[in-house]
Protein backbone atom coordinates (compact mmCIF):
# COMPACT_ATOMS: atom_id res chain seq x y z
CA UNK A 1 0.00 0.00 0.00
CA UNK A 2 1.60 3.47 -0.80
CA UNK A 3 1.36 6.50 0.92
CA UNK A 4 -1.07 9.17 0.18
CA UNK A 5 1.67 11.30 -1.11
CA UNK A 6 3.43 8.48 -2.91
CA UNK A 7 0.00 8.42 -4.58
CA UNK A 8 -0.58 10.82 -5.41
CA UNK A 9 3.43 12.17 -6.64
CA UNK A 10 3.09 8.49 -9.02
CA UNK A 11 -0.78 10.07 -10.18
CA UNK A 12 0.47 13.55 -11.00
CA UNK A 13 3.78 12.06 -13.18
CA UNK A 14 1.12 9.69 -15.05
CA UNK A 15 -0.78 12.89 -15.87
CA UNK A 16 1.85 14.47 -17.48
CA UNK A 17 3.51 11.94 -19.05
CA UNK A 18 -0.10 10.47 -20.71
CA UNK A 19 -0.90 13.70 -21.87
CA UNK A 20 -3.72 13.89 -19.41
CA UNK A 21 -2.14 16.88 -17.76
CA UNK A 22 -3.45 18.79 -21.65
CA UNK A 23 -7.01 17.55 -21.03
CA UNK A 24 -7.25 18.57 -17.88
CA UNK A 25 -6.30 21.99 -19.13
CA UNK A 26 -8.38 22.32 -21.73
CA UNK A 27 -11.64 21.26 -19.31
CA UNK A 28 -10.36 23.76 -17.11
CA UNK A 29 -10.32 26.33 -19.54
CA UNK A 30 -13.43 25.58 -20.86
CA UNK A 31 -14.72 26.11 -17.35
CA UNK A 32 -15.67 22.13 -16.37
CA UNK A 33 -14.12 19.90 -13.83
CA UNK A 34 -12.79 16.70 -14.33
CA UNK A 35 -11.24 14.18 -12.67
CA UNK A 36 -9.84 11.21 -13.03
CA UNK A 37 -11.76 8.31 -10.85
CA UNK A 38 -12.26 4.34 -9.67
CA UNK A 39 -9.72 1.76 -10.52
CA UNK A 40 -6.81 3.90 -11.41
CA UNK A 41 -6.89 5.99 -8.45
CA UNK A 42 -7.45 2.70 -6.19
CA UNK A 43 -4.55 0.46 -7.73
CA UNK A 44 -2.08 3.77 -7.45
CA UNK A 45 -2.63 3.63 -3.77
CA UNK A 46 -2.15 -0.22 -4.10
CA UNK A 47 1.02 -0.08 -6.10
CA UNK A 48 -0.55 -1.62 -8.97
CA UNK A 49 -0.10 -0.72 -12.65
CA UNK A 50 -2.49 2.02 -13.91
CA UNK A 51 -3.38 1.27 -17.45
CA UNK A 52 -7.01 2.44 -17.46
CA UNK A 53 -7.79 5.82 -17.72
CA UNK A 54 -11.44 7.05 -16.89
CA UNK A 55 -12.68 9.92 -16.32
CA UNK A 56 -16.05 12.25 -15.21
CA UNK A 57 -17.08 15.84 -15.52
CA UNK A 58 -19.21 18.08 -14.90
CA UNK A 59 -19.38 18.71 -18.77
CA UNK A 60 -22.26 17.26 -21.00
CA UNK A 61 -21.57 14.85 -23.51
CA UNK A 62 -22.08 17.40 -26.08
CA UNK A 63 -19.45 19.78 -24.26
CA UNK A 64 -17.00 17.26 -23.94
CA UNK A 65 -17.51 16.23 -27.32
CA UNK A 66 -16.08 20.24 -28.37
CA UNK A 67 -13.39 20.03 -25.49
CA UNK A 68 -11.83 16.50 -26.73
CA UNK A 69 -12.05 16.79 -30.85
CA UNK A 70 -9.51 19.42 -31.59
CA UNK A 71 -6.54 17.74 -29.30
CA UNK A 72 -7.72 14.30 -29.50
CA UNK A 73 -6.33 11.73 -32.05
CA UNK A 74 -9.30 10.17 -32.68
CA UNK A 75 -12.95 10.42 -30.48
CA UNK A 76 -16.11 8.54 -31.12
CA UNK A 77 -19.33 8.92 -28.98
CA UNK A 78 -20.82 5.23 -29.27
CA UNK A 79 -21.45 5.90 -25.01
CA UNK A 80 -22.90 8.75 -25.87
CA UNK A 81 -26.39 8.40 -24.39
CA UNK A 82 -25.04 7.00 -21.20
CA UNK A 83 -23.08 10.33 -21.13
CA UNK A 84 -19.62 8.55 -22.43
CA UNK A 85 -17.24 9.97 -25.19
CA UNK A 86 -14.32 7.82 -25.54
CA UNK A 87 -11.17 9.68 -27.12
CA UNK A 88 -7.54 8.34 -27.97
CA UNK A 89 -4.10 10.23 -26.92
CA UNK A 90 -1.10 8.54 -28.32
CA UNK A 91 -1.05 4.82 -27.26
CA UNK A 92 -4.12 5.67 -24.69
CA UNK A 93 -7.09 5.29 -24.57
CA UNK A 94 -9.26 7.06 -22.44
CA UNK A 95 -13.30 7.73 -21.49
CA UNK A 96 -14.71 10.12 -20.19
CA UNK A 97 -18.66 10.48 -18.93
CA UNK A 98 -21.03 13.20 -17.52
CA UNK A 99 -21.47 13.37 -13.48
CA UNK A 100 -24.59 10.72 -13.13
CA UNK A 101 -26.91 9.72 -10.77
CA UNK A 102 -28.91 6.95 -12.39
CA UNK A 103 -32.20 6.10 -11.14
CA UNK A 104 -33.40 2.04 -10.89
CA UNK A 105 -36.62 0.45 -11.86
CA UNK A 106 -35.65 -2.87 -9.36
CA UNK A 107 -37.12 -4.62 -11.84
CA UNK A 108 -34.50 -4.28 -14.73
CA UNK A 109 -30.58 -3.37 -14.65
CA UNK A 110 -31.30 -0.88 -16.76
CA UNK A 111 -30.58 2.31 -15.33
CA UNK A 112 -32.99 5.53 -16.32
CA UNK A 113 -29.90 7.61 -16.94
CA UNK A 114 -29.85 11.08 -15.51
CA UNK A 115 -27.20 13.57 -15.35
CA UNK A 116 -25.58 15.07 -12.11
CA UNK A 117 -24.38 18.31 -10.86
CA UNK A 118 -21.56 17.04 -8.53
CA UNK A 119 -18.20 14.77 -8.41
CA UNK A 120 -19.77 13.76 -4.41
CA UNK A 121 -22.80 12.69 -5.96
CA UNK A 122 -21.42 10.57 -8.79
CA UNK A 123 -19.22 8.97 -6.57
CA UNK A 124 -21.84 7.75 -3.75
CA UNK A 125 -23.33 5.89 -7.05
CA UNK A 126 -20.62 3.41 -8.00
CA UNK A 127 -20.19 -0.14 -6.68
CA UNK A 128 -17.34 -0.05 -3.71
CA UNK A 129 -15.93 2.80 -1.37
CA UNK A 130 -12.56 1.48 -2.58
CA UNK A 131 -13.46 2.43 -6.06
CA UNK A 132 -15.72 5.73 -5.05
CA UNK A 133 -12.58 8.12 -4.68
CA UNK A 134 -11.33 10.60 -7.29
CA UNK A 135 -8.50 12.69 -8.15
CA UNK A 136 -9.62 16.36 -9.49
CA UNK A 137 -7.61 17.83 -12.04
CA UNK A 138 -5.22 19.61 -12.83
CA UNK A 139 -5.47 20.28 -8.69
CA UNK A 140 -4.46 16.77 -7.95
CA UNK A 141 -6.90 17.54 -5.01
CA UNK A 142 -8.16 13.69 -3.50
CA UNK A 143 -12.08 13.93 -3.35
CA UNK A 144 -12.95 10.40 -1.23
CA UNK A 145 -16.69 10.86 0.45
CA UNK A 146 -17.11 7.32 1.15
CA UNK A 147 -14.02 6.88 3.51
CA UNK A 148 -12.46 4.52 0.18
CA UNK A 149 -9.01 5.13 2.13
CA UNK A 150 -9.82 3.34 5.12
CA UNK A 151 -10.93 0.25 3.53
CA UNK A 152 -8.07 0.21 1.50
CA UNK A 153 -5.84 0.20 3.99
CA UNK A 154 -8.33 -2.60 5.70
CA UNK A 155 -8.29 -4.33 2.71
CA UNK A 156 -11.95 -4.43 3.23
CA UNK A 157 -14.55 -4.55 0.20
CA UNK A 158 -17.81 -2.56 0.68
CA UNK A 159 -20.42 -0.51 -0.65
CA UNK A 160 -20.52 3.63 -0.69
CA UNK A 161 -24.32 3.42 0.84
CA UNK A 162 -26.05 0.59 2.03
CA UNK A 163 -25.19 -2.68 0.44
CA UNK A 164 -28.96 -3.69 -0.07
CA UNK A 165 -29.39 -0.65 -2.64
CA UNK A 166 -26.30 -1.17 -4.22
CA UNK A 167 -27.04 -4.22 -5.29
CA UNK A 168 -30.56 -3.94 -5.88
CA UNK A 169 -29.82 -0.98 -8.69
CA UNK A 170 -27.85 -3.58 -10.00
CA UNK A 171 -26.94 -7.04 -8.64
CA UNK A 172 -23.96 -7.99 -10.94
CA UNK A 173 -22.26 -5.78 -8.09
CA UNK A 174 -22.43 -9.00 -6.13
CA UNK A 175 -20.55 -11.06 -8.89
CA UNK A 176 -17.90 -8.03 -9.28
CA UNK A 177 -17.31 -8.31 -5.20
CA UNK A 178 -15.90 -12.11 -6.12
CA UNK A 179 -13.93 -10.46 -8.89
CA UNK A 180 -12.38 -7.84 -6.54
CA UNK A 181 -11.65 -10.52 -3.68
CA UNK A 182 -9.67 -12.26 -6.00
CA UNK A 183 -8.24 -10.05 -8.09
CA UNK A 184 -6.91 -6.87 -4.81
CA UNK A 185 -6.40 -9.86 -2.37
CA UNK A 186 -9.41 -7.94 -0.07
CA UNK A 187 -12.27 -9.50 2.45
CA UNK A 188 -15.62 -8.66 1.69
CA UNK A 189 -17.09 -6.82 4.56
CA UNK A 190 -20.00 -9.17 6.77
CA UNK A 191 -22.98 -6.60 5.82
CA UNK A 192 -21.89 -6.83 2.82
CA UNK A 193 -21.37 -10.24 2.19
CA UNK A 194 -24.83 -10.77 4.06
CA UNK A 195 -26.56 -8.93 1.59
CA UNK A 196 -24.68 -10.64 -1.21
CA UNK A 197 -26.29 -13.98 0.18
CA UNK A 198 -29.81 -12.57 0.60
CA UNK A 199 -30.08 -10.70 -2.75
CA UNK A 200 -28.56 -13.78 -3.97
CA UNK A 201 -32.04 -14.61 -6.55
CA UNK A 202 -31.67 -10.89 -7.95
CA UNK A 203 -28.97 -11.59 -10.25
CA UNK A 204 -31.04 -13.49 -12.81
CA UNK A 205 -32.46 -9.73 -13.86
CA UNK A 206 -28.68 -9.35 -14.98
CA UNK A 207 -28.14 -10.77 -18.41
CA UNK A 208 -26.31 -13.91 -19.18
CA UNK A 209 -23.72 -11.70 -21.32
CA UNK A 210 -22.63 -9.19 -18.34
CA UNK A 211 -22.86 -12.31 -15.73
CA UNK A 212 -20.39 -14.42 -18.22
CA UNK A 213 -17.88 -11.62 -18.46
CA UNK A 214 -17.84 -10.91 -14.96
CA UNK A 215 -17.40 -14.78 -14.47
CA UNK A 216 -14.38 -14.49 -17.20
CA UNK A 217 -13.01 -11.81 -15.48
CA UNK A 218 -12.60 -13.57 -12.22
CA UNK A 219 -11.50 -16.99 -13.94
CA UNK A 220 -8.56 -14.31 -15.68
CA UNK A 221 -7.19 -13.14 -12.07
CA UNK A 222 -4.14 -14.92 -10.69
CA UNK A 223 -5.94 -16.63 -7.91
CA UNK A 224 -9.58 -17.20 -8.69
CA UNK A 225 -10.37 -19.36 -5.68
CA UNK A 226 -11.20 -16.86 -3.19
CA UNK A 227 -13.59 -15.21 -5.60
CA UNK A 228 -14.95 -18.28 -6.71
CA UNK A 229 -15.30 -19.62 -3.00
CA UNK A 230 -17.56 -16.38 -2.00
CA UNK A 231 -19.62 -17.21 -5.16
CA UNK A 232 -20.73 -20.44 -3.44
CA UNK A 233 -20.76 -19.72 -0.39
CA UNK A 234 -23.51 -16.59 -0.95
CA UNK A 235 -25.36 -18.93 -3.33
CA UNK A 236 -24.24 -16.88 -6.40
CA UNK A 237 -22.60 -19.67 -7.98
CA UNK A 238 -26.42 -21.67 -8.00
CA UNK A 239 -26.96 -19.07 -10.39
CA UNK A 240 -24.51 -18.47 -12.82
CA UNK A 241 -22.58 -21.78 -12.46
CA UNK A 242 -24.41 -24.25 -10.25
CA UNK A 243 -22.38 -27.26 -11.46
CA UNK A 244 -19.44 -25.66 -9.26
CA UNK A 245 -21.56 -25.65 -5.93
CA UNK A 246 -23.03 -29.51 -6.63
CA UNK A 247 -19.47 -30.75 -6.83
CA UNK A 248 -19.93 -30.48 -2.92
CA UNK A 249 -20.45 -34.27 -2.23
CA UNK A 250 -21.99 -35.29 0.96
CA UNK A 251 -18.45 -37.15 2.03
CA UNK A 252 -19.67 -40.35 4.02
CA UNK A 253 -16.82 -41.29 6.36
CA UNK A 254 -17.54 -45.30 5.75
CA UNK A 255 -17.27 -44.11 1.83
CA UNK A 256 -13.92 -43.29 0.50
CA UNK A 257 -13.43 -40.33 -1.74
CA UNK A 258 -12.09 -37.03 -2.31
CA UNK A 259 -13.83 -33.78 -1.73
CA UNK A 260 -14.77 -33.09 -5.17
CA UNK A 261 -15.47 -29.45 -4.95
CA UNK A 262 -11.67 -28.79 -2.72
CA UNK A 263 -10.03 -31.17 -5.73
CA UNK A 264 -11.57 -29.18 -8.54
CA UNK A 265 -10.09 -25.62 -7.08
CA UNK A 266 -6.81 -27.03 -6.40
CA UNK A 267 -6.57 -28.85 -9.75
CA UNK A 268 -7.25 -24.74 -10.82
CA UNK A 269 -4.59 -23.47 -8.55
CA UNK A 270 -2.05 -25.86 -9.90
CA UNK A 271 -3.27 -24.84 -13.26
CA UNK A 272 -2.51 -22.00 -13.42
CA UNK A 273 0.98 -22.66 -11.84
CA UNK A 274 1.69 -24.99 -15.00
CA UNK A 275 0.24 -22.55 -17.00
CA UNK A 276 2.61 -19.29 -15.78
CA UNK A 277 5.53 -21.77 -15.62
CA UNK A 278 5.20 -23.43 -19.34
CA UNK A 279 6.54 -22.36 -22.66
CA UNK A 280 4.19 -22.45 -25.95
CA UNK A 281 1.12 -21.23 -23.96
CA UNK A 282 -0.21 -17.94 -23.04
CA UNK A 283 -1.15 -16.62 -19.42
CA UNK A 284 -3.50 -16.31 -18.36
CA UNK A 285 -5.71 -18.86 -20.76
CA UNK A 286 -9.65 -18.70 -20.12
CA UNK A 287 -10.08 -22.10 -21.60
CA UNK A 288 -7.73 -23.81 -19.46
CA UNK A 289 -8.78 -22.51 -16.69
CA UNK A 290 -12.87 -23.68 -17.48
CA UNK A 291 -11.66 -26.73 -18.32
CA UNK A 292 -9.78 -27.42 -14.78
CA UNK A 293 -12.70 -25.99 -12.79
CA UNK A 294 -15.40 -28.14 -14.57
CA UNK A 295 -13.52 -30.99 -15.21
CA UNK A 296 -14.81 -33.43 -12.80
CA UNK A 297 -18.83 -32.00 -12.85
CA UNK A 298 -19.88 -35.09 -14.28
CA UNK A 299 -19.12 -36.83 -10.56
CA UNK A 300 -22.40 -36.23 -9.52
CA UNK A 301 -24.47 -37.48 -11.27
CA UNK A 302 -22.60 -40.52 -12.17
CA UNK A 303 -21.37 -41.35 -8.28
CA UNK A 304 -22.09 -45.06 -7.08
CA UNK A 305 -21.16 -46.96 -3.64
CA UNK A 306 -20.14 -50.00 -4.60
CA UNK A 307 -18.71 -52.47 -1.92
CA UNK A 308 -17.00 -52.31 0.48
CA UNK A 309 -17.52 -48.29 0.39
CA UNK A 310 -15.60 -47.87 -2.72
CA UNK A 311 -16.97 -44.82 -4.87
CA UNK A 312 -17.06 -44.77 -8.66
CA UNK A 313 -17.73 -42.20 -10.80
CA UNK A 314 -17.63 -44.14 -14.38
CA UNK A 315 -17.88 -42.10 -17.63
CA UNK A 316 -17.78 -39.17 -15.48
CA UNK A 317 -15.59 -37.62 -18.30
CA UNK A 318 -18.06 -37.96 -21.06
CA UNK A 319 -21.28 -36.54 -18.99
CA UNK A 320 -18.75 -34.02 -17.69
CA UNK A 321 -17.73 -32.81 -21.28
CA UNK A 322 -21.85 -32.55 -22.08
CA UNK A 323 -22.59 -31.02 -19.32
CA UNK A 324 -19.99 -28.21 -19.41
CA UNK A 325 -20.48 -27.58 -23.44
CA UNK A 326 -24.54 -26.78 -21.97
CA UNK A 327 -23.66 -24.54 -19.49
CA UNK A 328 -21.21 -22.93 -21.59
CA UNK A 329 -23.22 -22.76 -24.19
CA UNK A 330 -26.42 -20.93 -21.55
CA UNK A 331 -23.50 -18.72 -20.70
CA UNK A 332 -23.09 -17.64 -24.57
CA UNK A 333 -19.69 -19.20 -24.51
CA UNK A 334 -17.91 -19.05 -28.00
CA UNK A 335 -18.11 -22.45 -30.38
CA UNK A 336 -14.11 -22.35 -30.23
CA UNK A 337 -14.61 -22.17 -26.26
CA UNK A 338 -17.27 -24.59 -25.85
CA UNK A 339 -15.34 -27.02 -28.01
CA UNK A 340 -11.92 -26.91 -26.66
CA UNK A 341 -13.20 -27.46 -23.19
CA UNK A 342 -15.43 -30.22 -23.46
CA UNK A 343 -12.39 -32.35 -25.25
CA UNK A 344 -10.51 -31.39 -22.48
CA UNK A 345 -12.77 -32.74 -20.23
CA UNK A 346 -13.37 -35.64 -22.22
CA UNK A 347 -9.82 -36.74 -22.74
CA UNK A 348 -8.72 -35.79 -18.92
CA UNK A 349 -8.51 -38.96 -17.40
CA UNK A 350 -6.77 -40.90 -20.94
CA UNK A 351 -3.44 -40.62 -19.65
CA UNK A 352 -4.01 -42.71 -16.33
CA UNK A 353 -3.99 -45.88 -18.14
CA UNK A 354 -0.54 -45.15 -20.08
CA UNK A 355 0.87 -44.76 -15.83
CA UNK A 356 -0.82 -48.62 -15.56
CA UNK A 357 0.91 -49.99 -18.16
CA UNK A 358 3.02 -48.50 -21.38
CA UNK A 359 1.31 -47.32 -24.45
CA UNK A 360 2.48 -48.58 -27.61
CA UNK A 361 3.26 -45.93 -30.12
CA UNK A 362 -0.48 -46.32 -31.66
CA UNK A 363 -1.58 -45.47 -28.25
CA UNK A 364 0.63 -42.42 -28.47
CA UNK A 365 -0.33 -41.23 -31.86
CA UNK A 366 -4.49 -41.32 -30.75
CA UNK A 367 -3.60 -39.50 -27.72
CA UNK A 368 -2.00 -36.91 -30.17
CA UNK A 369 -4.73 -37.19 -32.90
CA UNK A 370 -7.77 -36.81 -30.16
CA UNK A 371 -6.20 -33.94 -28.64
CA UNK A 372 -5.11 -32.26 -31.41
CA UNK A 373 -5.04 -28.47 -30.99
CA UNK A 374 -5.69 -29.08 -27.47
CA UNK A 375 -2.44 -31.52 -26.41
CA UNK A 376 -0.95 -28.55 -24.58
CA UNK A 377 -3.86 -27.17 -22.69
CA UNK A 378 -4.29 -31.47 -22.07
CA UNK A 379 -0.25 -31.97 -20.45
CA UNK A 380 -1.46 -28.82 -18.29
CA UNK A 381 -5.10 -30.20 -17.26
CA UNK A 382 -3.81 -34.29 -16.90
CA UNK A 383 -0.93 -32.91 -14.54
CA UNK A 384 -2.93 -30.22 -12.19
CA UNK A 385 -5.10 -33.18 -12.03
CA UNK A 386 -2.84 -34.56 -9.32
CA UNK A 387 -3.70 -33.68 -5.71
CA UNK A 388 -2.71 -37.45 -4.13
CA UNK A 389 -0.75 -36.21 -0.47
CA UNK A 390 1.10 -39.56 -1.12
CA UNK A 391 3.65 -38.41 -2.29
CA UNK A 392 5.49 -41.57 -3.94
CA UNK A 393 1.45 -41.86 -6.10
CA UNK A 394 2.56 -38.18 -6.73
CA UNK A 395 5.88 -39.06 -8.39
CA UNK A 396 5.53 -42.21 -10.05
CA UNK A 397 2.86 -39.98 -11.97
CA UNK A 398 5.22 -37.45 -13.01
CA UNK A 399 7.85 -39.31 -14.05
CA UNK A 400 5.02 -41.86 -16.49
CA UNK A 401 3.73 -37.95 -17.71
CA UNK A 402 7.43 -37.05 -18.49
CA UNK A 403 7.98 -40.36 -19.87
CA UNK A 404 4.86 -39.91 -22.50
CA UNK A 405 5.97 -36.15 -23.65
CA UNK A 406 9.32 -37.73 -24.20
CA UNK A 407 7.79 -40.30 -26.57
CA UNK A 408 5.17 -37.88 -28.07
CA UNK A 409 8.02 -35.81 -29.01
CA UNK A 410 10.78 -38.48 -30.20
CA UNK A 411 7.61 -39.81 -32.59
CA UNK A 412 6.56 -36.33 -33.50
CA UNK A 413 10.30 -35.64 -34.58
CA UNK A 414 10.57 -39.36 -36.36
CA UNK A 415 7.40 -38.91 -37.83
CA UNK A 416 5.36 -35.69 -38.08
CA UNK A 417 2.88 -36.74 -35.80
CA UNK A 418 1.51 -32.94 -34.85
CA UNK A 419 -0.32 -33.41 -37.68
CA UNK A 420 -1.39 -37.02 -38.09
CA UNK A 421 -2.62 -37.75 -41.73
CA UNK A 422 -2.79 -40.45 -43.97
CA UNK A 423 0.08 -41.00 -46.63
CA UNK A 424 -2.45 -40.37 -49.35
CA UNK A 425 -5.35 -37.66 -49.45
CA UNK A 426 -8.57 -36.88 -50.85
CA UNK A 427 -7.87 -35.94 -54.32
CA UNK A 428 -5.27 -39.08 -55.07
CA UNK A 429 -7.92 -41.31 -52.93
CA UNK A 430 -10.48 -40.52 -55.66
CA UNK A 431 -7.67 -41.10 -58.57
CA UNK A 432 -6.73 -44.30 -57.76
CA UNK A 433 -9.96 -46.22 -57.03
CA UNK A 434 -12.18 -43.74 -59.71
CA UNK A 435 -13.81 -42.65 -57.04
CA UNK A 436 -16.27 -39.15 -56.83
CA UNK A 437 -16.40 -36.95 -53.69
CA UNK A 438 -18.79 -39.13 -51.27
CA UNK A 439 -19.14 -41.31 -48.00
CA UNK A 440 -16.71 -43.98 -49.83
CA UNK A 441 -13.99 -41.83 -50.34
CA UNK A 442 -14.49 -40.68 -46.21
CA UNK A 443 -14.71 -44.40 -45.91
CA UNK A 444 -11.39 -45.09 -47.69
CA UNK A 445 -9.50 -42.14 -46.00
CA UNK A 446 -10.61 -42.90 -42.09
CA UNK A 447 -9.42 -46.39 -43.15
CA UNK A 448 -5.85 -44.80 -44.09
CA UNK A 449 -5.64 -42.91 -41.42
CA UNK A 450 -5.98 -46.06 -38.92
CA UNK A 451 -3.25 -47.87 -40.71
CA UNK A 452 -1.49 -44.43 -39.89
CA UNK A 453 -2.30 -44.13 -36.65
CA UNK A 454 -1.57 -48.17 -35.85
CA UNK A 455 1.58 -48.54 -37.74
CA UNK A 456 3.05 -44.71 -38.26
CA UNK A 457 4.10 -43.43 -41.65
CA UNK A 458 3.66 -45.96 -44.84
CA UNK A 459 5.03 -43.75 -47.68
CA UNK A 460 2.78 -43.66 -50.40
CA UNK A 461 3.72 -46.40 -52.50
CA UNK A 462 2.95 -49.08 -50.17
CA UNK A 463 -0.07 -46.63 -48.87
CA UNK A 464 -1.54 -46.88 -51.97
CA UNK A 465 -0.89 -50.82 -52.38
CA UNK A 466 -2.66 -51.51 -48.69
CA UNK A 467 -6.03 -49.15 -49.69
CA UNK A 468 -5.87 -51.31 -52.96
CA UNK A 469 -5.81 -54.31 -51.37
CA UNK A 470 -8.61 -53.35 -48.63
CA UNK A 471 -11.00 -51.36 -51.28
CA UNK A 472 -10.79 -55.15 -53.64
CA UNK A 473 -11.60 -56.59 -50.40
CA UNK A 474 -14.56 -54.71 -49.43
CA UNK A 475 -15.59 -54.54 -53.06
CA UNK A 476 -16.10 -58.36 -52.78
CA UNK A 477 -17.66 -57.97 -49.28
CA UNK A 478 -14.45 -59.83 -47.19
Amino acid sequence: MESVATALHRLGELAESRHISRLARSFAAAGHELALVGGPVRDAFLGRPVNDFDFTTSATPDEILAIVAPIADAHWDIGRAFGTIGARFGGDTVEITTYRTDAYDGETRKPVVEFGDSLEGDLVRRDFTVNAMALRLPELVLVDPSGGMDDLLARRLTTPGTPEVSFGDDPLRMMRAARFTSQLGFTVDDGTRAAMTALADRLPIVSVERMSDELSKLLLTDDPVPGLRLLVDTGLAQIVLPELPALRLEVDEHAHHKDVYEHSLTVLTQAIDLEKARPGIESPDLTLRIAALLHDIGKPQTRRIEGGGVVTFHHHDVVGAKLAAKRLKQLRFDKETIAAVAKLIELHLRFFGYSEGVWTDSAVRRYVRDAGDQLERLHILTRADVTTRNVRKADRLSFAYDDLEERIAAIAEAEGIAAVRPDLDGEQIMALLGLKPGPEVGAAYRYLLEVRLDEGPLGPDVAEERLRAWWAARSTGE
